[in-house]
């Protein structure tokens, strides 16, 4: 099991590699490191948005067809922490049991990495807040596990549309039953807008983790 130590700088992607693609938790890597797991439904911008974030532009498989990527994927960030791009949920079949209705082994990953310092979220800026994103974060929030939002796709519709946007969804939340409505991001793949503040809270996250010399 490998041990890494943090470099407290400013966040900067300076090597994002490819480790493993896995359908079971037990067959992640071992490393107790730091990992952030992307998710959101097919079509949200999910791959784009990794490869802004890492400077890469085919590090993150993109295509026309929804719903591609299906299996855990992890990627070493700067050699000490993870990136882990999970699968979309919007085809599964919506069911009132939540955990029937995201794939089990994406279930067995939220409820099993120990590694897992906290979820990030995607949502479309341009839709209205969806039953079926509402219900997965009710199961992050039921399940203890740290999550944030990270608005997608904010170029096409504006600054001040797309504060509306963030507003109507603040709204929703509250009117089902949420305290306050998470950290939120509003970001951009082709236009990078977020990219610093997503990663500098990243940073953050990391500086603290390794400050108190890890898990």
């Amino acid at each position: 099991m490998a041990v890494y130590f943090y470099d407290p700088q400013t966040m900067k992607i300076n090597t994002a590699e490819f480790v493993v693609s896995n359908s079971e938790v037990s067959k992640c890597p071992k490393d107790m490191i730091p990992e952030y797991a992307f998710i959101g439904r097919s079509n949200v911008g999910k791959s784009s948005l990794i490869n802004m974030l890492t400077n890469h532009k085919n590090l993150a498989k993109t295509s026309g067809r929804p719903g591609k990527t299906q299996l855990i994927n992890h990627f070493l960030i700067n050699k000490n922490w993870f990136l882990v791009d999970l699968p979309g949920y919007g085809y599964a079949r919506v069911s009132k049991k939540t955990k029937e209705v995201f794939q089990r082994f994406i279930t067995d990953y939220f409820e099993k990495r120990e590694q897992l310092v906290c979820a990030f979220v995607l949502i479309d800026i341009r839709h209205e807040a969806q039953s079926i994103d509402l219900e997965f974060m009710e199961y992050l929030g039921d399940s203890q596990i740290p999550f944030c939002i990270v608005f997608t796709k904010a170029d096409k519709i504006g600054k001040v549309k797309a504060e509306m946007a963030i507003a109507a969804y603040r709204k929703s939340m509250l009117a089902n039953n949420w305290e306050e409505m998470p950290q939120h991001f509003l970001t951009s793949a082709s236009e990078a807008t977020g990219k610093e503040t997503l990663l500098d809270y990243i940073d953050a996250l990391n500086q603290g983790i390794f400050k108190n010399e890890g898990f």
